[in-house]
């Protein structure tokens, strides 16, 4: 469904509940004001989930790659965890990795076709799970959203430090890596630029912001991606763009006219394939500048 059906207030709105700002019963309500097209609230909402018959850009069988879940161990975070690994499958030498790592809802399909799109492109793709301690991504959205509110942020911020450690230490990685995140992935990628000294490259997708003080920390490139409607993130952008000019961070930020948050998310109506397919060629020339 085309998101320009949709009022913007419903969008915002969705964001709202995606987030967890307020809940089903609120969104409803609220929606219900800006329902002029003839969808009921609840149908609304139905249209603005994730369809992830759509998240298949790239065949989990597509020969071109090899695709396989790992163990690795958290020991700071949530212990024994799980993440989907994929690797081109012509590789005669070791190649940079690329940790992807998801929104506020698990490791979902979309997540998955994401690492699949990065080892086509040439690169070792790992995505760690960060509700493996609580039985893993449940299949459903809003189940995982849920559950991954029940986690510290702090606990899984080890958890995607030691997933990165068991990318750049696997058998077919180089050892160079970098990270790309979405959402609260976005968040991560920040956070594990300022916390990974050997952290490679950092693509943060519409992601909340480190503490100012901690800007002087970053040693990786950053390759920020924004959406002009997203006012919750974008309100933390000009204090951290202040910052990592001070602290002379080599970075690069893009704002994308006529977007929302989830804006490279091809399985929701909030998806625009031009500023996505535009973000993603970036994001790999990005990584294939920088992942040397």
């Amino acid at each position: 469904m085309d998101r320009k059906i949709f009022d913007q207030r419903v969008l915002d709105l969705y964001d709202r509940y995606a987030h967890g700002l307020i809940n089903r019963r609120q969104f409803l309500e609220r929606a219900a004001a800006y329902t002029a097209s003839g969808l009921s609230a609840s149908a609304l909402l139905g249209s603005l989930s994730p369809n992830y018959a759509l998240a298949r850009q790239v065949d989990p069988d597509d020969d071109s790659i090899d695709t396989r879940y790992e163990e690795y161990s958290s020991p700071k975070g949530g212990g024994q965890m799980r993440g989907y690994l994929t690797a081109p499958s012509s590789r005669d030498t070791k190649l940079p990795g690329v940790l992807v790592i998801h929104e506020n809802r698990g490791l979902n399909p979309y997540i998955e076709d994401v690492v699949r799109r990065l080892s086509v492109a040439g690169f070792i793709g790992f995505a760690p799970d960060a509700l493996t301690p609580l039985g893993g991504y449940p299949g459903s959205d809003d189940e995982g959203r849920e559950l991954q509110a029940q986690r510290e942020r702090a606990e899984m911020l080890e958890d995607f430090i030691a997933g990165f450690r068991h990318l750049q230490s696997h058998d077919w990685c180089n050892g160079t890596a970098g990270c790309v995140g979405f959402c609260f992935g976005g968040w991560v990628s920040n956070a594990l630029a300022v916390h990974v000294p050997d952290l490679a490259a950092a693509v943060p997708f519409y992601g909340g912001q480190p503490a100012a003080e901690d800007v002087a920390r970053i040693r990786a490139p950053l390759l920020i991606h924004h959406a002009e409607h997203d006012e919750r993130v974008n309100a933390g952008w000009p204090a951290y763009e202040a910052a990592l000019e001070k602290a002379g961070v080599d970075y690069t930020e893009y704002t994308y006219d006529d977007t929302n948050h989830g804006f490279h998310n091809d399985t929701t109506p909030r998806f625009d394939e031009g500023a996505a397919d535009l973000a993603w060629r970036r994001t790999i020339e990005f990584f294939r500048r920088k992942l040397v």
